[in-house]
């Protein structure tokens, strides 16, 4: 089959296209025929050997981990997916590829009214967003700081909190602001004297600071809240030296919370928005989209899973 593959750490120059055996599925795996990939952050990072002390990669290497496609084959003793079954959810054998194997407790249906690059935008930034929430343990009545609230995580992150009952401020470039009041944030333009608009907008202080966009907010972020407590980010790997709670780190992957939220995404009560689209083979234009930030959403490949 067709993936890409990096055999050494560096820029977007280091990924081609390579055939590669199309993987088998073991004991409570599933192998997925893929259709839609997401880009996120951390695939460049992974790729640029940033990520070495939380994910050990071992070379050659296909990137990604966030999947949706058709169920191509089944392992012992997995029971509730039968092959035809279309999903979306986690791979554990890299996403950049026409066939992907995953567990079966990582998958969940994709409902019919949500195509495969909205499915494909879903588990990673849905999954990043509840995990960063519960660890701040936002509320409702609470006001929550999100920077980065236009990004892909940003904007699941923004329309969680908000249905938690939170108020929230987010942080987003000029153009992204009408973006952000519509899901139902507060916007402001993330730059200098960004603790005095905040304060302006919300003078009994923030309760919580969500930090999305790794772009050296989080000094700010300090000020703020007058201190370390309740600030996570997920971007900056400056917040051991400031103290600060860094949330990259073992995913939950519940295919049954997200099968949850892919029918809230199906049926337009969670916004999902698509960034970019690019065939399978431009993996490195779309890493180096996502390596340079500032994106609305999240940045999909398509995959042609017709294997010659």
């Amino acid at each position: 089959m067709k993936a890409i593959v990096f055999d050494t750490f560096g820029g977007t120059e280091v990924l081609h296209e390579a055939e590669v055996e199309v993987p088998q599925p073991g004991p409570g795996q599933v192998r997925v025929q893929v259709k839609a990939v997401g880009v996120n952050p951390v695939d460049g990072k992974i790729r640029a050997g940033g990520m070495e002390a939380i994910f050990p990669t071992t070379l050659p290497a296909v990137p990604g981990g966030e999947i949706a496609g058709v169920v191509d084959a089944v392992g012992a003793g997995v029971d509730h997916l039968k092959v035809g079954d279309e999903v979306l959810g986690w791979s554990d054998t890299g996403a950049y590829a026409q066939y992907a194997l995953s567990p079966a407790t990582a998958l969940a249906p994709k409902p019919a009214g949500l195509d495969w690059t909205h499915a494909a935008a879903l588990p990673v930034a849905s999954d990043g967003a509840e995990r960063v929430l519960d660890l701040l343990g936002v509320t409702a009545g609470e006001t929550l700081l999100i920077h980065g609230a236009s990004g892909a995580l940003g904007t699941i992150a923004v329309q969680l909190a908000v249905a938690r009952g939170a108020r929230v401020l987010g942080t987003a470039g000029p153009g992204n602001q009408e973006y952000v009041a519509s899901l139902g944030a507060t916007p402001l333009v993330y730059g200098d004297h960004l603790v005095e608009r905040v304060r302006a907008l919300a003078p009994e202080g923030v309760d919580a600071v969500f930090d999305a966009a790794g772009k050296g907010a989080l000094e700010d972020s300090l000020t703020l809240r007058g201190g370390t407590d309740r600030i996570v980010t997920t971007a900056d790997f400056r917040a051991a030296e400031l103290g600060v709670v860094f949330a990259e780190g073992p995913q939950r992957r519940s295919g049954t919370r997200l099968a949850e939220l892919a029918r809230l995404a199906a049926d337009g009560t969670l916004v999902t928005t698509i960034s970019a689209v690019h065939p399978l083979a431009e993996a490195a234009r779309a890493q180096q989209a996502s390596d340079a930030g500032h994106n609305r959403g999240k940045i999909v490949l398509t995959v042609d899973s017709t294997v010659a």
